[in-house]
């Protein structure tokens, strides 16, 4: 009976070391260098794979395209990274037209993982490693998901840089947040350890998402790009009413498109590839 009584003891700490150990090490949602340039090998696309250090973070692209065209500046949703936008960046038609880049956002992929950030912080960053890579060309800021605010933010910050924005299934609207009462158990140690890989700096960011977007708000009317929204009516995860609150908030936008998508979830810039590639090249981005 003993012998029994500890084997399932030994079992049960086997399994959650086993669980603990995953956590750490899986989910990490990143694409080491060696896929990276087996994807764009099989695409004939040349790219370049760089990492920029700064004093106490680091920010990871990949980019491609002809260096003296307008840029169409990536950014991913949560959980996610540079890889959410691989298609596009290997896509013939937007080669012809733009340099593209795609960044890993603070806390995911190989931008300090697992140490998220919030709005403020990130735009912050992000603008640092713009202003680096910058050609002196328009550029164009994409966003999906939590992507949107990071782009938004960006622009309400920096209005003269950005000729356009382009907001897939963007979160944008505090009201339209409602964050699970759940997160903050699971952002304080030991618990924050059971959530797996990049699903922790996801819970993080997406608890201070709404006091993020309140604080923004009053700055929407800095926004002076051109602005195009692609939204999902049956998007269960950033409610289509996001549209209307951007069409109602982005008063001072250059011009202002929206394309919705009738019966689309959250998951655009994949289920509906054609159509977000598309939008990217109406943009009237002049070299």
């Amino acid at each position: 009976m003993n012998f029994k009584l500890n084997f399932k003891k030994r079992l049960l700490f086997f399994c959650i070391l086993s669980y603990l150990l995953f956590c750490q090490s899986c989910m990490m949602m990143r694409t080491n260098y060696k896929k990276t340039a087996l994807f764009f090998k099989e695409n004939k696309t040349v790219f370049i794979d760089s990492t920029i250090h700064f004093t106490d973070h680091k920010l990871h692209y990949i980019q491609t395209g002809n260096n003296q065209n307008p840029t169409l500046f990536f950014v991913h949703g949560s959980p996610g990274s540079w890889d959410s936008y691989k298609q596009y960046l290997s896509d013939t038609l937007l080669l012809k037209k733009y340099r593209m880049i795609a960044i890993d956002r603070p806390g995911f992929g190989y931008s300090n993982f697992g140490n998220a950030q919030n709005l403020d912080t990130q735009s912050s960053w992000i603008y640092e490693l713009i202003k680096i890579l910058d050609n002196k060309k328009p550029i164009a800021l994409v966003g999906h998901s939590m992507g949107g605010p990071v782009i938004v933010k960006l622009a309400t910050e920096f209005p003269e840089k950005f000729s356009d924005l382009v907001v897939l299934a963007g979160s944008i609207d505090p009201e339209a947040e409602n964050p699970e009462l759940w997160r903050p158990f699971f952002m304080s140690k030991p618990l924050r350890y059971i959530i797996p890989g990049s699903l922790r700096p996801a819970n993080d960011e997406l608890w201070w998402l709404k006091d993020d977007l309140i604080q923004m708000k009053p700055n929407l009317k800095n926004i002076t790009s051109n602005v195009t929204i692609i939204h999902g009516t049956k998007d269960d995860l950033v409610p289509y009413s996001n549209v209307g609150f951007m069409q109602r908030e982005f008063v001072n936008a250059r011009t202002l498109k929206t394309i919705t998508i009738k019966d689309a979830n959250h998951f655009i810039p994949w289920s509906h590839y054609e159509i977000v590639r598309n939008g990217l090249l109406d943009l009237k981005i002049v070299n």
